[in-house]
């Protein structure tokens, strides 16, 4: 049943533009050399470095935090409380800022339900952070080349002394604060700090026996377990600013009266309809979101080490979305954990806990493998003999992946959830993934895109560890045999099957009579696994063998 291999993709030209060159489906990628310069001096290297230059003779007067889409809180925002820290030193006031840069979103391919929940979390900071008479900036960068020059034009017009603001792992984020450093520095007069605030172990602090970073997620989360264990500040909370006198509020009145801008006209909902539906089920702000997770405490949790795997089970915490865009802290989270789990530490007590954590710790591994090797951030594979895969044309098969009409049942039921909620279980994930790269064998990096603009929860150090391509190949009717045993799961997101009984409901083009069949008005599968998992290894086989990276 497999359609005749497609025309393959012709290799793109090398000619450069900055650090990319353009590939067909209008991603951009640098090339392998230059790749391996990256990684050679990573950005991340090179901003902790500019920073040990640490300014203590600047006196404090306006003290800004510059709030991110990663730390959209008040509660337990390490960059934010050192700021408020630094301006109970000085005469001036506590100052936070958001820089919008609708451009930005366009390039991440940012979804319209990520967009929006960013933005609704953040009219609600502003109004938390007013009560304290605390402003919040809204400003605009008209692109993405101009975001430096906004920051300094904000820091000269009010006042600034002292810049706080969290650390973001990503190379293009990284680049932004390198020249931010190198100008705030060639000022001279203006201090410039960044917290780690994302994650619980900073990058870099733990090491092989060789004495390099962890590059094995096994070992990572071995090295991690007692790190944390043996240095319980690391787990600590900070506590919400305390404030400016009244004063503040006329001082910088134009800032208060500064508003959250509206969703961009890219990033509208296709429906009123579709709005109300994800704005209902993601609710916004810190307080939804240790809700949401108190009552996965209650409910989910002492049972997630038997179920996590179970889609039809729903039982994730869904937490996600709101550690993606860092409205509620890791480290808040994980003192209520310990506190469920009797004070004991991680990998002890509860087996839910300990199993819930250990993906808490893949995403923290996930941002170590992005700062070590940072061009997995620039579409490009970790292994980057990857990169020299000749990927298939099938526009029918993209066309079916994309709408869940694949006629894989497991696969279909997890593109259709993505597609309503703008999210996907992660045993779904991997299968997915797994169906387009292998046995459509069509180029990862359109996949990893389009989560990109579907997910709530998209995260880019994620996402590309999720999608990096290898010789698995899940099969996706065992699969969900194995993490979906009755059928649930596709039988809700899969309406024609509904009444299928038994087995059949994995497989039903196989399983079931022909007539029967197409009486479901379902479609037949698009490709058969057997026969285009091995295309798929074979030509993986052939092209790394060929590749020279």
């Amino acid at each position: 049943m497999a359609p005749k291999a497609g025309q393959k993709h012709a290799r793109s030209d090398s000619t450069s533009r900055d650090d990319y060159i353009h590939v067909e489906h209008a991603l951009k990628k640098p090339t392998t050399k230059r790749a391996k310069e990256i990684d050679a001096d990573p950005p991340y290297n090179q901003l902790v470095a500019l920073l040990e230059k640490k300014r203590e003779d600047i006196k404090p007067r306006n003290v800004l935090h510059w709030v991110r889409s990663k730390d959209v809180r008040q509660e337990d925002n390490k960059g934010l409380h050192a700021a408020a820290t630094k301006a109970k030193e000085g005469n001036g006031h506590l100052i936070a800022m958001y820089l919008f840069t609708p451009a930005d979103m366009e390039w991440h391919g940012t979804s319209s339900a990520r967009t929006d929940f960013i933005l609704q979390s953040l009219r609600i900071l502003k109004e938390q952070l007013e009560k304290k008479n605390i402003p919040l900036a809204i400003v605009t960068a008209e692109g993405r080349g101009n975001k430096t020059d906004k920051v300094l034009q904000f820091v000269e017009e009010n006042g600034i002394s002292h810049v706080y603001a969290n650390y973001e792992y990503e190379v293009d984020e990284l680049r932004r604060d390198i020249d931010l450093a190198k100008r705030l520095q060639k000022e001279n007069r203006v201090a410039f700090e960044l917290l780690h605030d994302q994650i619980v172990v900073p990058p870099y602090t733990m090491a092989t026996g060789a004495g390099g970073p962890h590059k094995v997620f096994t070992q990572y989360y071995n090295a991690w377990l007692p790190e944390t264990k043996d240095n319980p500040e690391l787990l600590e909370t900070v506590p919400i600013p305390e404030g400016n006198d009244k004063s503040a509020v006329k001082q910088f009145q134009k800032w208060f009266d500064s508003k959250v801008p509206p969703l961009p006209d890219n990033k509208q909902y296709p429906s009123q309809e579709d709005q109300d539906r994800l704005r209902k089920l993601w609710p916004p702000g810190n307080e939804a979101g240790m809700k949401r997770f108190d009552d996965f405490l209650k409910n989910k949790i002492s049972d997630y080490a038997a179920n996590r795997s179970e889609a039809g089970l729903d039982p994730s915490s869904r937490m996600s979305a709101y550690f993606s865009s860092g409205i509620v802290s890791i480290r808040e989270v994980l003192q209520r954990v310990t506190k469920f789990n009797d004070g004991k530490h991680f990998d002890r007590g509860n087996k839910g806990v300990a199993a819930w954590v250990r993906e808490i710790v893949f995403r923290e591994f996930y941002r170590q493998v992005t700062v070590v090797t940072p061009h997995t951030g620039m579409n490009l594979p970790q292994n980057l003999k990857f990169d020299n895969v000749q990927w298939e044309e099938d526009e029918e098969g993209w066309k079916k992946w994309c709408e869940g009409k694949t006629g894989v049942p497991f696969v279909d039921a997890g593109m259709r959830q993505l597609n309503t909620e703008a999210y996907m279980h992660n045993r779904l994930r991997m299968n997915t993934a797994s169906y387009l790269r292998g046995n459509l064998l069509i180029d990862y990096r359109k996949g990893e895109r389009y989560f990109a603009e579907h997910l709530i929860d998209w995260d880019l150090s994620n996402n590309t560890q999720g999608w990096e391509p290898s010789y698995t190949i899940f099969n996706p009717v065992t699969q969900a045999e194995k993490h979906d045993p009755h059928g649930d799961f596709i039988r809700k997101w899969v309406p024609e099957l509904k009444g299928v009984k038994g087995k059949a409901v994995f497989a039903p083009f196989e399983r079931l009579g022909k007539k029967e069949f197409e009486g479901l008005g379902y479609p037949r599968p698009h490709v058969e696994y057997g026969e285009t998992a091995q295309r798929a290894k074979a030509r993986y086989k052939r092209d790394l063998a060929e590749a020279d990276p």
